[in-house]
């Protein structure tokens, strides 16, 4: 568990005693795929580790139509703005698959940092480098053509989730088309068309659990 926590953004830069203390306050919770473990506007007191699996954040118009923020996978960390302010949730959550988690009480884990004042400068180091992601994915809905969007969120991917082969990066992605399209800001018909182009010049390949990508033809054709 400590080796798992330590991998954490959020407390990476914590002492092993530290780690240790917060181990101790920490549960291990499974969730199936399809569970929402929190919806957004509902009053929010448990922050999230996942151990395996993942997780999308997304929030929803008065339609039903949902925007997806981000995906989070195993290793990542979600639920903290709620668990620190007290406010209701920003966003909702659900499982994509079969989930483990570590999970922490707001309670437990706001009398920690009050007993180790330390702790919190981690803490808010990462939620600046969550705030400044959050201004990115703003601009590029605005100003960044849907194409580059798409090439965007799958680098991103990349960068977070994938396994790299020389110079191709095998990229696992348990959203379907239509959330893929939701997460770019673009429509499914133009995210399929985007696939397809960038399948015509081999910079990507479908996979059966996501895609493969080509740093080489990406450098040379993108």
């Amino acid at each position: 568990m400590l080796s798992l926590l330590h991998q954490v953004p959020l407390f990476k830069h914590l002492s092993e005693d530290q780690l240790t203390r917060l181990s101790e306050i920490c549960n291990r919770k499974g969730f199936k795929a399809g569970t929402v473990l929190f919806r957004e506007k509902e009053p929010g007191d448990v922050f999230y580790i996942i151990v395996s699996g993942s997780v999308k954040v997304f929030t929803s118009n008065a339609g039903g139509e949902e925007k997806i923020l981000s995906v989070f996978q195993a290793g990542d960390n979600f639920g903290e703005l709620s668990l620190i302010d007290g406010k209701p949730r920003s966003a909702s959550a659900q499982v994509l698959e079969d989930s483990m988690f570590l999970t922490l009480r707001g309670s437990e884990f706001l009398q920690l940092l009050k007993s180790h004042p330390d702790m919190s400068l981690s803490i808010m180091q990462e939620l600046c480098r969550r705030i400044r992601e959050t201004n990115d994915h703003v601009y590029d809905l605005t100003f960044v053509d849907a194409r580059t969007r798409v090439l965007k969120n799958l680098i991103i991917f990349a960068n977070k989730n994938g396994i790299r082969s020389g110079n191709v990066i095998n990229i696992r992605i348990a959203l379907n088309f239509d959330e893929l399209a939701r997460m770019a800001g673009v429509t499914k018909s133009v995210l399929m068309e985007v696939i397809r182009d960038l399948e015509r010049i081999q910079i990507l390949n479908s996979t059966p659990h996501g895609f493969s990508l080509d740093l080489s033809k990406l450098r040379g054709g993108g």
